[in-house]
């Protein structure tokens, strides 16, 4: 079996229940050098890896390395990174996602909760 982008994205999930959050970003950079380029789901299942984990840094990180990749944030991307900076107490960071959104993602009821 040949992994793909879905595949992929179910490992990082796992590693994500796990709280195996560098395992998830092992297997997110792993990606491109199989020939599978990551997706939304890929980088949000990565993200919230680390905020189970207490890794806000990581995980503004990933999200800013998104459009790098190419990659548009989705809503569930926007609300992983919000989140993990409002447990971890960087609720500057987290109001600034929070207010950064753009593509037309709007912020819902999670975004608000979350920052």
């Amino acid at each position: 079996v040949t992994p793909n982008v879905t595949s992929y994205s179910a490992a990082i999930s796992a590693c994500e229940k796990g709280r195996q959050w560098k395992k998830a970003l092992e297997l997110l950079s792993s990606m491109e050098g199989c020939g599978v380029k990551p997706s939304a789901i890929s980088f949000s299942a990565a993200i919230s890896a680390c905020e189970k984990c207490g890794q806000w840094k990581k995980a503004v990180e990933l999200f800013n390395s998104m459009e790098d990749s190419g990659i548009k944030p989705n809503i569930i991307s926007y609300n992983g990174a919000i989140s993990t900076c409002g447990k971890d107490g960087e609720w500057e960071k987290a109001l600034e996602l929070l207010f950064s959104m753009k593509g037309g993602v709007k912020p819902n009821v999670i975004s608000y909760n979350a920052a």
